[in-house]
């Protein structure tokens, strides 16, 4: 897998949920009967309608929200999972610097009203060379990595999936 393969959404997974990356990679998805999930595709078609260039799929790779100006816009219902957030991002500026785009990043978080600016230091660069290392090494491996229950699996579009599989005992 090269690194133009992997998707905006899995790098926001990796920062997430590394099972929850294997099994969306592997095509294992749970997300279009998840309420959650449709709640976010309602926001990206209402959200900023002044904005022309919206859902923008650059080079069949990656999908962005919206160029705003000299930004790339990204909206959020929450900033429940702002790290994951900021990750993916962080990965889309990468990947347009890749492509001799210099931009930077808006994080909208609708529901709170609130707006981040990302910028792509040589610092972020790094996590975001190291993410997609990490992502690749997961994606190769043959089987799922091990059950984490974490504090927001019962919202997880996988939530049912992973724990009718695995035994509570050994989260």
């Amino acid at each position: 897998m090269v690194e133009a393969d992997i998707k905006g959404l899995q790098v926001h997974y990796y920062s997430v949920c590394q099972r929850k990356l294997w099994f969306f990679s592997k095509g294992i998805t749970m997300e279009q009967t998840n309420d959650r999930v449709m709640e976010g595709k309602m926001l990206h078609e209402r959200a900023y309608p002044q904005l022309e260039q919206k859902e923008i799929l650059i080079d069949d790779t990656f999908k962005i929200d919206a160029f705003d100006g000299e930004y790339v816009r990204e909206v959020k219902i929450s900033s429940k999972m702002g790290e994951a957030d900021r990750m993916q991002m962080l990965y889309y500026l990468y990947q347009l610097k890749q492509r001799g785009v210099e931009k930077k990043g808006l994080i909208s978080y609708t529901k709170e009203r609130d707006t981040e600016v990302v910028e792509l230091t040589e610092a972020e660069e790094a996590k975001v060379i190291e993410a997609l290392a990490g992502i690749k090494r997961i994606l190769q491996r043959p089987r799922p990595p091990g059950l984490k229950k974490l504090r927001y699996c019962s919202k997880c579009a996988y939530y049912e999936f992973c724990f009718a599989m695995e035994r509570d005992e050994e989260c």
